[in-house]
This record gives structure tokens, sequence and C-alpha cells, in this order.
């Protein structure tokens, strides 16, 4: 059984481990644990999760503040008003495919709309064109910028909530 919900204290917890767990060595990791669940306890961000069997298996966050690190004060990526950004979006390999990360934005887009929020934005790395058409689909489709970030580049889009182009 799947269920789509605001991560909790203990699921962030879980998710991040075993994300630490995967990329054992990687010291971005456990700064990125620390950092994540700050923004959950500040309200700069609202990570959503998937959870099947009671575990967590799938995520996304959603970034408010320009304040955050992804941001780096890049206002038209979230501005802490109006424009906020998905970030962190991912599932255990072996569920994807299957709609949980589609219906997990989908909740992520309500949230935002009911917190006052009339656009998204999401990144990808431009070789990543499956991704990319995925988010094409989801109505991510107003290309933002494009910039170099840790040597690859990567592509903004943004999506308006309330329909409007």
């Amino acid at each position: 059984m799947y269920q789509y919900r605001q991560a909790t204290p203990e699921d962030l917890e879980r998710l991040w481990t075993a994300s630490i767990a995967e990329h054992r060595g990687d010291p971005r990791y456990p700064a990125w644990k620390e950092e994540f669940i700050h923004y959950n306890q500040t309200g700069m961000g609202a990570t959503f999760a998937v959870i099947h069997n009671g575990c967590p298996i799938g995520e996304g966050t959603l970034l408010f503040s320009p304040q955050c690190s992804a941001i780096r004060g890049r206002t038209h990526l979230a501005d802490g008003r109006r424009t906020a950004n998905i970030n962190a979006l991912r599932i255990r390999k072996k569920h994807e495919g299957k709609g949980h990360i589609s219906a997990l934005v989908r909740m992520m887009e309500q949230y935002a709309a009911e917190q006052g929020y009339t656009r998204l934005t999401i990144g990808v790395q431009a070789r990543e064109t499956r991704n990319r058409a995925i988010y094409l689909h989801w109505g991510y489709d107003a290309l933002v910028t494009a910039e170099r970030e840790e040597g690859e580049l990567i592509l903004y889009y943004a999506k308006n909530l309330n329909g409007e182009k």
C-alpha cells in the first residue's frame, strides 16, 4: 500500500539515512540532511514523502526561501512569497515508473497553492531527457534559466499554478 504525505520528522530521518548509505563517502549527503531538516523545521521548505508499507521510499521538497543553499539567492527560482522550487525529487529504483512521483508532485502543487504560491520552478540536468520530458508533460514548460552547476548544465522550468501562461 502506498500513501503520500508531508514528511514527518521520522520520515525525514529514514529518508536521509537511506540516501547517506546509498552515497557512502559523499560528504554532501550528511550536510544536505542537516539543511533539509532545518528547512522543514523553520518553514523555509517542506518535504513530502511516498510511503510504502510504512517505509518512506520517495521524496520531494518544496523550497520557499531564496536563502536555501540550492536556491542561492536566485529569487526567480524561489522568492518566499509567490514562487517556490521543487527540489530533491527522487524515488527508490524498484518503485520508479509507477506514477508515485507524479502523485507526489500533484500533492506538492496543491500544498504550494494553499500556501499562496502561484508559480513553481523545477530544475533538470540538460542531459536527462527522460526527466525533462516528464516535467514538460506535467506543465513545467516555461524555461526560466539555464545555468552551470557543478559542471552540469541545469535547465530550470516553471509552471503557473493558476493555469495562466
